[in-house]
């Protein structure tokens, strides 16, 4: 239900190239980190959204996503279910076109106010997983 194939393929296909990744640091061990290289290899430009704001992967960070300025196709969101709500809020607020939760990420009442709010959304699932097959 929150990551049918349709969905998927529309967010990762046809929603737009800007993804911003909140949770996104230098941190090499932290999964955030090897996700966006796959994304920026599948052509993504990859924006870090971490309290730090630091440059990852060569695309300068921002602290929110409010702080971005330009416009974001998709919230990739890799912090814990119990923050991701305010983060997908914040998605909806900036004007992206999609939310991504992903892995383990899983808010029911955010995933509702997100597609009321007229976003695409995927929860518990992986675009670096999912994009190779597409």
């Amino acid at each position: 239900m929150y990551g049918d194939p349709a969905t998927i393929r529309k967010i990762l296909t046809e929603l737009g190239d800007t993804w911003a990744v909140v949770g996104l640091s230098n941190n090499q061990d932290r999964a955030a980190h090897g996700v966006a290289r796959v994304l920026q290899r599948f052509g993504k430009r990859v924006v870090p959204v971490h309290p730090k704001a630091e440059t990852v992967h060569g695309e300068p960070g921002y602290p929110s996503l409010a702080a971005i300025p330009f416009e974001v196709d998709v919230v990739d969101v890799f912090v814990n279910s119990a923050l991701a709500g305010a983060v997908a809020d914040e998605a909806v607020a900036v004007g992206a076109r999609a939310v991504w939760f992903q892995l383990d990420v899983i808010d029911e009442e955010a995933y509702v106010r997100t597609r009321g709010a007229g976003l695409e959304m995927v929860m518990d699932r992986c675009p670096a997983i999912e994009i190779p097959a597409l």
